[in-house]
């Protein structure tokens, strides 16, 4: 069965909704740029008592703060960003918290991720750090037998076909769960956990 993580979730709504369908992974980005930014308080309301894992999504360098800020939430798992990220994941990892580590295509190969952490394979742009609504392109996948999370532009019409061909530990998505930017809707985000998990 494929991991499944919803991310960018804003509302009480959007996490029911995830939950309710069979996520195993929410998350919540606090990166003050993205459309889909909640705060620190916005974020712990919205991860309390929600019963399955919940990433944090952060570029914060301050390591310290990062510790603070995944305790504040009660996140399980963090997902750095940012020239901090390499030595957040470490103590992430020693801390006890899962780490998602961004590899946007044509980047960072996704053998320079520690054994540690769990690859989470992205598109790249040069202007965002994720939830750009494009899909890897088939040559810069990862030929591997790592389990790594992919992620970039997939939506319920397309989920089915990318896990059958690229069989990956799990899933990702944002943009392609919305009605407009940063809005994600309930039932897009329902028909997507569904068909990944029945994958």
């Amino acid at each position: 069965m494929t991991w499944v993580k919803v991310c960018g979730l804003r509302t009480e709504a959007d996490i029911e909704a995830a939950v309710d369908a069979g996520a195993e992974a929410i998350g919540l980005v606090n990166i003050v740029a993205s459309p889909r930014f909640v705060d620190l308080d916005r974020a712990a309301g919205l991860a309390d008592g929600v019963g399955i894992d919940v990433v944090l999504l952060t570029e914060e360098p301050d390591l310290s703060a990062m510790v603070a800020a995944i305790e504040r939430v009660g996140a399980s798992a963090v997902q750095p960003y940012g020239p901090a990220a390499a030595e957040i994941g470490g103590i992430a990892v020693d801390v006890g918290w899962r780490v998602l580590r961004s590899v946007r295509s044509g980047e960072l190969d996704i053998g320079d991720v520690p054994a540690t952490e769990i690859p989470l394979v992205d598109s790249y742009d040069p202007d965002a750090l994720g939830g750009t609504g494009r899909m890897v392109a088939r040559s810069d996948l990862p030929n591997t037998e790592r389990r790594f999370v992919l992620a970039g532009g997939l939506n319920p019409s397309n989920i089915e076909e990318a896990i059958r061909l690229v069989r990956p530990w799990g899933v990702d998505a944002s943009s392609g769960l919305e009605s407009s930017r940063g809005v994600k809707d309930p039932e897009l985000i329902r028909a997507f956990v569904q068909k990944a998990n029945q994958t």
